[in-house]
């Protein structure tokens, strides 16, 4: 993904879908020059890392833009059953893959956003209902926040700031 900066004058589609975009960019962002050790370093007494925090993005992005909106099956319904699970990634699982299936999740949602209306109202598995522009205005602030998290840890690992 490369960040682009988003266009201050554009209508609100372009507004959220580009404020999204910047946003996912820069948590890859975060991450680059970093070893897997760097990335899967825990950085908090619960054990949260990077590249967790990319898993949980991933869940996220999915279950938000894929499944509640889409209707495609949710693969990652199992971890509700464990606390936490969204934001852990197993020892085996090759930082690379994480990392495009991140990628991956974020082209399929920007395909089922450029096809759908921000009035278009879905219903979440718990029975609100949402339109497409506050799914979108959710998946910017979850990112954001996420990327503080990214912020200091990262400073913490190497004391790279900013981006």
């Amino acid at each position: 993904m490369t960040r682009v900066d988003p266009d201050r004058l554009g209508d609100e589609r372009a507004a959220l879908t580009q404020h999204l975009a910047y946003q996912r960019a820069t948590m890859l962002i975060k991450l680059d020059g970093l070893d897997d050790e760097a990335l899967r370093r825990p950085m908090t007494a619960s054990g949260l890392n990077l590249l967790g925090l990319v898993r949980h993005l991933t869940v996220t992005e999915h279950g938000w833009l894929l499944t509640i909106y889409g209707g495609v099956p949710d693969p990652y319904l199992a971890l509700d059953e464990q606390p936490g699970a969204e934001f852990r990634v197993d020892a085996d699982e090759p930082t690379e893959e994480v990392l495009a299936l991140y990628r991956e999740t974020c082209a399929r949602a920007d395909e089922l956003v450029a096809a759908g209306g921000l009035d278009d109202v879905v219903t979440t598995p718990w029975g609100a209902e949402v339109n497409l522009r506050a799914i979108l205005a959710h998946l910017v602030q979850e990112t954001a926040r996420h990327n503080g998290h990214a912020d200091l840890m990262r400073e913490a690992i190497d004391g790279t700031t900013g981006s």
